[in-house]
């Protein structure tokens, strides 16, 4: 591989992982669980 195909690909894999770990600290800051009172239980 070339050198720029190296970077790109750190670069791209920085942006997917990077991401991901964001999303993750983002859901244990606040979890996207609904509380009892505002589910529903309609069928």
């Amino acid at each position: 591989m070339s050198g720029s195909a190296i970077v790109m690909m750190l670069v791209a894999m920085l942006i997917i992982w990077g991401g991901l770990a964001l999303a993750v600290v983002n859901l244990r800051r606040s979890p996207d669980i609904p509380h009892t009172d505002e589910v529903s239980h309609e069928i």
